[in-house]
């Protein structure tokens, strides 16, 4: 083996081992998936400013009747011609809008359009590109979909807190889960706002308040004397979240609801003064609960352990039975061959003194 082929050997093989043991593998999909969630948001966008203005030259009336992007180009690659369109294919249109009014309305504008006419070849260009940003917009829906189901899996208590997009944008921030658990919690309060901290720092300005976590329900509910506040008190509780998913066994939510809960009572506690619950308090309820519930769980399971053991057992008992058995077999014919071999030795004496006796 010369030694390019070792190189490459070796490196394959560190890619293995970083593979197989690398406990933070599962945020690596999840850092990947937000990042492309950004991307196909910008695109989908950009391509559907692109098909309104590309179609309205045949068709201007529609962007007037629908204003939704995604129902535009569904109603474009289903109407194609504006000419062509009649009664026949008013239920299809009205399953793509919802409503029969808006259906008729399009097909009174297509018959009074003032759109320019269009050749096969280009209404055929525009319909390829609007399938293309269509098929865009459900491949988003599914990757968002995929996203729900591996923060489910990952960080179950984060996304309960402050939801499943802003969960994801922190940990592909921090870098995995782990990283985002070592952070305190004036970290992830700032975290995603790092140019107007240093920016505040080199003009010995204000820093900021928030950085991620703004995009939470919680701070735009709260009041503007209040938005710093409630943020240092959502971003510990994130933290908290974080490192119960980091270092927890079994994947629940019950710790992140009861920490969302704990932001709703602090933000009534702003507006009314109502006192609110102690967070010891609150996390003993919560494991006490948790262990409860695996209580039943692990007593199921040593019920249906107990016939094995006890198969188990009667086989171990049957077994010794026998085992002795057989000892004492072997012990009795011992003893049976000793006696035996001593009345020879006793017949065998007794004939040498005859002999004796005799001479």
């Amino acid at each position: 083996m010369c030694d390019d082929d070792a190189n490459r050997c070796t490196l394959s093989l560190c890619f293995f081992l970083q593979v197989k043991f690398n406990p933070n593998r599962a945020d690596t999909m999840i850092i990947q998936s937000i990042a492309l969630l950004d991307q196909l948001d910008k695109d989908i966008n950009t391509f559907a400013m692109r098909v309104r203005e590309w179609y309205s030259w045949h068709f201007p009336e529609l962007k007037q009747v629908v204003s939704d992007n995604f129902i535009f180009a569904r109603c474009a690659a289903y109407i194609k011609d504006k000419s062509q369109l009649s009664e026949e294919h008013l239920p299809g249109l009205t399953e793509i809008v919802g409503e029969e009014a808006i259906s008729q309305r399009i097909l009174k504008a297509a018959r009074s359009s003032m759109g320019m006419d269009t050749s096969e070849q280009d209404m055929s260009n525009i319909l390829i590109f609007t399938e293309r940003m269509i098929s865009l917009a459900l491949y988003r829906k599914q990757l968002y979909a995929y996203l729900e189901e591996k923060m489910a899996l990952v960080a179950p208590n984060l996304s309960a807190l402050v939801g499943d997009t802003v969960a994801a944008r922190l940990i592909q921030k921090a870098g995995s889960l782990t990283s985002l658990a070592k952070c305190p919690a004036s970290t992830v309060q700032i975290l995603g706002a790092e140019k107007a901290l240093f920016r505040a720092l080199k003009t010995k300005g204000n820093t900021p308040k928030y950085g991620l976590i703004y995009h939470s329900s919680f701070i735009g509910r709260a009041s503007t004397k209040n938005k710093g506040r409630i943020s240092r008190y959502l971003a510990n509780k994130c933290s908290i979240a974080s490192r119960i998913d980091s270092f927890i066994d079994e994947p629940t939510r019950a710790y992140g609801e009861q920490l969302r809960m704990q932001v709703e009572e602090r933000l009534t506690f702003y507006d009314t003064g109502e006192t609110p619950r102690k967070n010891v308090d609150v996390m003993t309820s919560v494991s006490q609960s948790l262990r409860s519930t695996a209580a039943p769980v692990s007593a199921k399971k040593d019920k249906k352990a107990a016939p094995a053991m006890d198969a188990d057992e009667d086989d171990d008992s049957e077994d010794k039975k026998k085992k002795e058995k057989k000892e004492k077999k072997d012990k009795k014919d011992k003893k049976r061959s000793r006696e035996e071999d001593e009345e020879d030795e006793g017949e065998k004496k007794k004939k040498k003194h005859k002999k004796e006796g005799r001479d």
